[in-house]
């Protein structure tokens, strides 16, 4: 699913594996007629266990435009395992106008800010291989407000 979702960078198999099961509930797949055509993966911070980050949000080509990266982010801040979660946390490129507007996207349905922050540095934390990622910070948001407001509209 990574692979057909470019800029993404591809992680083992083995990692995907692992954010699979050991972080099922805060990751989403979705299928159309069984084929793959969404995965999100993320993790609460152990650190900061109200803070869920979200690694990657890949959406394969043919599913584009169904708002689908936020559907799913909005599914996994639905389930019991992030109760405590009021702020969510991802990193993305300046490159990738997708993300910025899926997570802006993301903020607004929360109705909260989009704040972006330093964060890993091309050349300081990335040794000059990887563009830098900006941190975004979304939040702080009420999920129950926005349970409510879904069950409502």
């Amino acid at each position: 699913m990574i692979a057909r979702c470019k800029p993404l960078d591809e992680n083992s198999l083995y990692c995907n594996l692992l954010q699979c099961s050991h972080f099922a509930e805060t990751c989403a797949l979705a299928r159309i007629d069984g084929v793959p055509v969404g995965f999100v993966s993320g993790y609460i911070r152990p650190d900061a266990p109200d803070t869920l980050f979200i690694w990657q949000v890949a959406v394969a080509p043919e599913a584009r435009g169904m708002s689908l990266g936020k559907r799913m982010m909005l599914d996994i801040l639905s389930r019991d395992a992030c109760d405590g979660v009021t702020t969510l946390h991802t990193t993305i490129t300046s490159s990738n106008k997708a993300s910025q507007a899926i997570f802006q996207s993301l903020a607004n349905a929360l109705d909260t800010s989009a704040a972006q922050q330093s964060g890993f540095d091309r050349d300081r934390h990335l040794a000059g291989s990887h563009p830098s990622e900006t941190l975004w910070v979304i939040g702080p948001f009420d999920r129950f407000a926005l349970r409510d407001r879904r069950k409502a509209a």
